[in-house]
């Protein structure tokens, strides 16, 4: 069962990356530095909430970023935010950049919950 969770988390992050145009995150020399220091500082935000919510050893990593980036993004749709058709980095919203932190983390297989 494990498997088939983290299977179905990867799937939706995937999804999420393509919708925000992760891909031009990871481009070299395309994001200010600010922009990415914004990203990295969600993804600490993000490593935290989730390292004390969870026991580290509950739920694969990939797990919990998939069901923290759902429930954010359920939440702010049901208050009316859609995701960019094009996200303008450098004036990108606070949800954009935290899931994309999120979905970074994801592709970084980063052991966010561990320690």
């Amino acid at each position: 069962m494990s498997g088939w969770r983290d299977f179905s988390a990867r799937r939706f992050l995937d999804r999420l990356s393509d919708e925000l145009g992760f891909a031009a995150v990871l481009a070299p020399g395309v994001l200010a530095p600010g922009v990415l220091a914004a990203i990295d500082q969600h993804g600490a935000a993000v490593r935290d909430i989730l390292a004390f919510g969870v026991p580290a050893a509950a739920v694969a990593g990939v797990v919990l970023l998939a069901g923290y980036a759902k429930g954010v993004l359920d939440e702010a749709e049901a208050h009316g935010w859609a995701p960019p058709a094009l996200v303008d980095w450098a004036n990108a919203d606070w949800l954009t950049l935290r899931l994309v932190a999120v979905c970074h983390l994801a592709r970084r297989d980063e052991p966010a919950l561990e320690g």
